[in-house]
């Protein structure tokens, strides 16, 4: 099968080759997925989990990306919950090769049911990005309709699926970003926008949790907004500045399948949109997930188009 691979860690995006891998075998509670479109997160080639396994043993060259949506092929032994022939979502384990290819192997636990009325470039661009807001929001953040939110890079792809899960949940989303991103943020439904070159940040005032995709300086300045008993969620590891009186959370994105029939049901709805810039198919997929521009959205990889 074809397969977007990584060998040199120094080399970062850069690296990333199409190559012929043997197709993926089914342990135990797993499934084989046929993939139609997968997702990427940029910063792949700079997890641990990218370049060692469970064991701390090196496992390159790694097939990249943990974002799937796809057709069930095969089953290990013992599987249960899902059937050959379904449509399926999800993401993959972070320690095993992952998406960027024809099919892959993924435990069965971590897949949830692709309705037939979503097209598999939305459901792979649903699972990380949908799952770090719903997670961050609601499982760390505890938030609560009134509250006022204040997301970090309110225009990217976890930035939007933020700020329109909090403002469903009866939030006032403040967006930040580069000015060229003002009108997208607002677009996606924050009330106000902040830009980060330009405005004063802590001219907001106070918040009730903070959304931090950036970390640093910004996370740091960030922290000293929070109001008494309000939330610092974020994804980039904590700086030394801690919320006074309030939580600081560093997480990792967990695959909850309860949570992606949420997400997705919204899409469905039109309660939710997501936020594609890019889609391009596996034999263009080096060229396009090196881009040399800022992404304007999030690149998805069309497999099967």
């Amino acid at each position: 099968m074809k397969a977007i691979v990584v060998t040199d860690q120094a080399a970062g995006t850069a690296g990333m080759k199409l190559v012929e891998r043997p197709e993926p075998r089914s342990a135990i509670n797993d499934v084989i997925v046929e993939v139609h479109a997968s997702g990427f997160v940029p910063t792949e080639v700079d997890w641990p989990s990218t370049w060692t396994d469970r064991a701390g043993q090196n496992r390159a060259p790694s097939i990249l990306g943990h974002e799937v949506a796809g057709v069930v092929t095969a089953l290990g032994y013992g599987t249960t919950g899902l059937s050959i022939g379904q449509r399926v979502f999800g993401i993959s384990d972070w320690h095993r090769n992952g998406t960027l290819a024809e099919y892959v192997a993924i435990e069965s636990r971590n897949l949830a049911p692709l309705p037939g009325d979503v097209d598999f470039t939305v459901g792979a661009s649903l699972p990380i990005s949908g799952l770090t807001a719903w997670q961050g929001l609601f499982d760390h953040g505890r938030l609560r309709s009134g509250q006022t939110v204040l997301a970090h890079g309110a225009a990217g792809a976890v930035g939007t699926m933020v700020t329109q899960l909090a403002r469903e949940a009866g939030a006032y989303v403040i967006g930040t970003g580069r000015a060229a991103d003002r009108q997208k943020a607002l677009d996606f439904g924050a009330h106000e926008f902040v830009d980060l070159d330009n405005d004063t940040l802590e001219d907001v005032g106070g918040v009730d949790l903070v959304f931090d995709v950036i970390g640093g300086g910004i996370q740091e300045r960030s922290a000293g907004m929070i109001r008494a008993g309000g939330t610092l969620v974020t994804v980039t590891g904590l700086a030394d500045a801690r919320p006074e009186e309030g939580r600081a959370v560093d997480f990792v994105v967990e695959s909850v399948p309860a949570q992606l029939v949420e997400i997705v049901q919204r899409i469905r709805d039109g309660r939710l949109r997501t936020n594609i810039g890019t889609v391009a198919s596996l034999d263009d997929a080096v060229a396009a997930l090196n881009p040399t521009g800022r992404r304007n959205g999030k690149t998805i990889i069309s497999v099967r188009p």
